[in-house]
């Protein structure tokens, strides 16, 4: 018998609690608290997203039942769900949500080097976009969406290189989209991939000006005037022009007085024209393609969070529940990004995620668990006993 820790606590070292802590007194978290304090209430949490529990009270019956075990889990009590969904209601946020940005400081310089698919180039990219979790306006009267129905929305600045969140804002479903691009500090030399929601001159000028670059969809109502033209393109590769541009309307021409490219390709597998509209003159018009093909990884980035993460049903009703949770979330996906790379190992994150999930209550040494070799015919036993236990 393996006498060694639990597949849980063994996670939980690769989560700094002093940095945790130092969140927590920002915000004097624990203050007056004297039993479910910061700590033990962010490890439940992250339990809960790990396993994938549906509500507090599946968290809380999950560790009820295996209560002799918790202490070496390194949690340090159970609770009931009323006494979570308390401290969810009344904790600050935004402890959670720094201790997310800590995580992203730690964990996306250890992907700076992961390759993206067909760009051969050297500057930051990332992906902006949201994702929209619908709620029930009765539940959640704070979180205005369309249509009189409720909605929370996820912004989301992805770093390309390693699928890690560089900047997350949480706001209800009618903040617009491009709203976000008043609020981020663009890094210079770094390129922002977008889609057609975000063309506001105003910011994309602003981009411009830091050093940055961006690609984003042109909208079919542009009015422009053709500066010069790119005559030297091969339409085999997709290509149908590439033009240097100025800005007719007098509003647009104001907000952004220089020259912006246009890029016209042709997908044929979706049989549409796209236009790219583009402030980077350095690079070709056939990476600009590929750059804005490779804006699709942030799809798949909320697809895999809304499959893998307790993210679609909520585990409270207050806008501090939601924010808090949403960042518990995160949290998580960055732990076990983390986990991958101090561990060099060759499985993708999601594998990953599984194979811990079902894990929790097992000895084996992490790095072992994780290994290529051992997954096919460990999986399915896991995955059979953990659902026996619950």
């Amino acid at each position: 018998m393996n006498s060694g820790k639990y597949v849980f606590a063994q996670l939980l070292e690769f989560v700094s609690k002093y940095e945790f802590e130092k969140c927590v007194e920002r915000y004097k978290g624990d203050y007056h608290v004297r039993d479910l304090n910061c700590w033990n209430q962010f490890i439940q949490l992250f339990f809960g997203q790990l396993t994938s529990r549906n509500s507090l009270r599946d968290i809380c019956t999950c560790l009820k039942a295996h209560k002799n075990k918790l202490y070496h889990l390194g949690i340090k009590q159970n609770v009931n769900q009323s006494s979570l969904s308390r401290a969810n209601e009344r904790r600050d946020w935004r402890i959670f949500a720094d201790f997310g940005e800590y995580l992203i400081k730690l964990v996306r310089p250890l992907y700076a080097t992961s390759p993206i698919p067909n760009i051969d180039i050297d500057n930051d990219i990332f992906a902006l976009d949201s994702t929209t979790i619908s709620l029930s306006i009765k539940l959640f009267s704070w979180a205005k969406g369309k249509y009189s129905r409720g909605a929370v929305k996820i912004h989301t600045l992805l770093d390309l290189r390693g699928s890690i969140p560089a900047f997350i804002f949480i706001t209800d479903g009618k903040y617009h989209d491009s709203n976000v691009l008043d609020i981020m500090v663009p890094i210079p030399e770094a390129i922002y991939l977008m889609d057609k929601a975000y063309v506001d001159f105003a910011a994309l000028y602003n981009i411009h000006k830091t050093g940055a670059f961006f690609v984003t969809r042109a909208k079919v109502t542009l009015d422009y005037r053709i500066v010069e033209c790119n005559y030297n393109i091969d339409e085999n590769t997709g290509l149908r022009s590439d033009k240097t541009i100025n800005l007719n309307g007098y509003k647009s021409k104001k907000l952004y007085p220089e020259m912006l490219r246009l890029v016209e390709y042709y997908d044929d597998e979706k049989d549409m024209l796209l236009v790219f509209l583009s402030n980077n003159f350095e690079v070709s018009a056939m990476e600009i393609a590929y750059l804005y093909r490779n804006r699709w990884q942030i799809e798949v980035f909320f697809k895999w969070i809304k499959q893998n993460l307790t993210i679609k049903t909520l585990w409270g009703h207050s806008e501090n529940d939601v924010s808090l949770h949403i960042w518990v979330a995160i949290c998580t996906y960055l732990t076990v990004a983390y986990v991958k790379y101090s561990l060099k190992s060759t499985l993708s994150i999601y594998e990953i995620m599984q194979i811990l999930g079902i894990s929790v209550f097992d000895k084996t040494p992490v790095k072992e668990l994780i290994t290529e070799l051992e997954v096919n015919q460990n999986f399915k036993e896991q995955y059979d006993l953990f659902n026996d236990l619950f």
